[in-house]
């Protein structure tokens, strides 16, 4: 078969088999195996679909969870199973995948064509509108790699100032950070715009009491990035977010309630490893957590 296309009609073949038949994961796992031969699949890209069926499957409740934040006038069960499942497809690509293989709008565009061939006539519309909605809040990936134009294009862009944070406490003994859990699936980290008339510690300081409802004191400055982002009114922009390091007092979160993030907590250090963050947060972390590390040990 040897083409990626045809074996994600496969995949979404038996995921709809399983999603309406309230089948077991093994049972769905036979029901690929009889998909491919009827299909006319070959070892090519048979693996292929065996993880992106596993990886589904495995990551539903996340999925599921992405698909009511990003279409909430749409309950989970009124959306036809046909375009359930191909967004369920298009979101594991999206969110999970490895980039590399499978590019952000690579993910998309492949939805989008199995919702045009297998839904009905505004399932393209709909999963264009729920990805398209996940893609802009996760920054739009890959926008910056098509090319010298586009770079010169993205400095004319409007710039927006964000202050964020890695905020910790010292509290028994033991560090522990703040963060923030966002619809997608990742920890990352409490950050907001900077409002006129105020710096970027100022503002800092102030959304992340409005976020998390904690009082906090900025102690240095941990890195900075910047990424490209649709705004609904605006257009795209420039987002460019400075990133501290901030104490509080290790006490209630409070979780602003807005769009984008579900829950937040404390952690351990030692019990952030196993988290899922976003790429370009991973190296902002890892300089926090070895700042508070080198602090402990001049305690100790």
């Amino acid at each position: 078969m040897a083409n990626r296309h045809l074996a994600r009609s496969v995949v979404l073949q038996t995921l709809f088999e399983w999603d309406t038949s309230n089948a077991s994961i093994e049972e769905a796992e036979t029901a690929l195996q009889r998909n491919v031969e009827e299909f006319g699949g070959d070892d090519t890209d048979k693996p292929f679909m065996e993880l992106l069926l596993q990886g589904v499957l495995a990551k539903r409740p996340d999925l599921d969870l992405v698909i009511t934040k990003a279409a909430p006038d749409w309950p989970l069960d009124r959306i036809a199973p046909v375009d359930r499942n191909i967004l369920r497809i298009g979101l594991y690509e999206l969110l999970f995948s490895d980039r590399s293989q499978v590019p952000a709008k690579v993910a998309i565009n492949e939805a989008i064509e199995l919702a045009k061939v297998f839904g009905g006539d505004s399932s393209g519309r709909f999963v264009n509108g729920v990805l398209g909605a996940v893609y802009k809040e996760l920054g739009e990936p890959g926008k910056e790699e098509t090319g010298k134009k586009e770079r010169v294009r993205r400095e004319d862009l409007p710039l927006q100032q964000l202050g964020g944070a890695i905020v910790y406490a010292h509290h028994e003994g033991q560090y522990y950070l703040a963060l923030v859990h966002d619809v997608f699936g990742h920890w990352t980290l409490s950050k907001g715009k900077i409002e006129e008339g105020e710096n970027v510690e100022e503002g800092t300081v102030r959304e992340i009491k409005e976020e998390l409802g904690l009082d906090v004191t900025i102690r240095s400055k941990i890195g900075e990035n910047e990424y490209i982002a649709s705004h609904p009114e605006h257009g795209k922009m420039r987002k460019h977010v400075s990133y501290f390091l901030a104490e509080s007092e290790y006490e209630e979160i409070k979780l602003e309630k807005k769009g984008g993030l579900d829950d937040a907590r404390w952690f351990r250090l030692t019990d952030i490893l196993d988290l899922n963050f976003y790429d370009d947060m991973l190296p902002i972390v890892t300089e926090a957590v070895q700042k508070l590390l080198d602090t402990a040990r001049t305690r100790a």
